[in-house]
């Protein structure tokens, strides 16, 4: 997208027949928005939006108002969970319809890149890649690992409405992106009155009473293409809150999603520094209305096996575990001249069809690619060996 000009706008504009006080208003707020995020396209009302985006001004309007049906396709998947335990978790995965992710695709094209995220944050970033984040951790002594409960459902649209001011877009306007970018979902045991942040306040100012018939605030979906970087733009505060903690103590830390890590190569680091890093950070974490998720804490001493999101960060460069060649291997085997074949093994394995095991296999060798470019090449030609039906 090309970058907005004024005097561009302003010609265009007037040789429309618009009104002159009108278009200068306009003009007015468009520098008010590229002085705040220069590259970041000026948005005059939700029907610029529709416009902009091509899609029906009607669907984002019902979409802010919040009176329509379910706008998202509901599912679960099963998270990975101990062997040892007997909970069956799952992650709530919400799809919008595709005129509303047309919408939010827009955005998170146009929009989102330009926001400002901390250099902690590692992921759902042009310029980051997982080898990347764990090759920070590598020839650690002391590392430290620590989770965020239900880290999507637990970003308000009151904190994404920040968001969007704060990148210039006038208060109405941020709102309705905002809307447009969150769900509000049934109430549920962590997200509903009981708790002031989930609380829909509406002032005597508000004019748009079409707009004011929610009683809990929305949160971001897991499976619009706009909450990964929604979510590091919302975090910015909360890593530098962080960073400084593990400054103070001489840790690096770093940030994917909801996953925390800390690390110190130092021979001064300590057990009681780590209990004191992590005691720090759950206060920051509650500080900013998020939940720790305590089971997943871990502190790893000096001499223990340090896995940094998936990667083995014990020498010099990320390399890939044992259990993951484990796993690629056996998949080979079965899909190979002399295994049991591809159905009878995406049968075995849950794979709701054969299409589904040959994309995972091929996920998990490009995954391996990026990590040893050697051992994924042996892989690729085991795979192109198959017999696939």
């Amino acid at each position: 997208m090309e970058p907005w000009r004024s005097q561009h706008f302003k010609k265009f504009a007037i040789g429309k027949g618009a009104d002159p006080l009108v278009v200068d208003a306009s003009v007015a707020v468009g520098r008010a928005i590229v002085t705040k995020s220069p590259n970041s396209p000026p948005l005059f009302s939700l029907k610029h939006l529709a416009y902009s985006a091509d899609v029906k001004y009607r669907v984002l309007r019902e979409a802010v108002e919040r009176k329509t049906p379910e706008r998202y396709r509901i599912f679960k998947i099963r998270k990975r969970s101990d062997p040892q335990s007997k909970t069956k978790r799952y992650r709530i995965i919400c799809v919008p319809d595709p005129q509303l992710m047309k919408a939010q695709r827009w955005i998170a094209q146009n929009i989102l890149p330009h926001g400002r995220t901390h250099d902690a944050s590692v992921a759902y970033k042009r310029s980051s890649n997982i080898v990347d984040a764990a090759s920070l951790h590598c020839g650690c002594k002391w590392l430290i690992k620590m989770d965020i409960v239900n880290f999507f459902e637990s970003v308000t649209e009151q904190t994404i409405f920040k968001v969007f001011q704060e990148m210039g877009y006038q208060p109405l306007v941020a709102f309705e992106l905002a809307r447009v970018c969150t769900r509000k979902g049934e109430p549920t045991f962590t997200r509903n009155r009981s708790f002031k942040r989930w609380r829909a306040k509406y002032g005597s100012h508000t004019t748009i009473h079409s707009y004011s018939n929610v009683d809990i605030l929305g949160h971001l979906p897991q499976g619009a293409p706009t909450s990964p970087m929604l979510a590091n733009l919302a975090m910015y505060d909360f890593d530098l809150a962080v960073e400084n903690i593990a400054t103070n103590l001489g840790l690096t830390y770093t940030r994917y999603a909801d996953d925390l890590t800390l690390s110190t190569a130092s021979d001064n680091f300590s057990r009681a520094k780590a209990q004191e890093a992590v005691s720090r950070i759950y206060r920051t974490v509650q500080a900013f209305s998020f939940e720790p998720n305590f089971t997943k804490t871990q502190i790893v001493p000096p001499g223990a096996r340090r896995v940094v999101l998936g990667l083995l960060v014990d020498g010099e460069r990320p390399k890939l575990t044992k259990q993951f060649r484990d796993r690629l291997r056996l998949h080979l085997h079965h899909i190979g001249p002399n295994g049991a074949g591809a159905l009878k093994h995406a049968e075995r394995n849950h794979f709701q069809s054969v299409f589904g095991l040959r994309n995972h296999i091929e996920g998990l060798i490009s995954f391996a690619h990026s990590v040893d470019p050697d051992y994924a090449r042996n892989a690729w030609e085991a795979f192109n060996k198959a017999k696939w039906p």
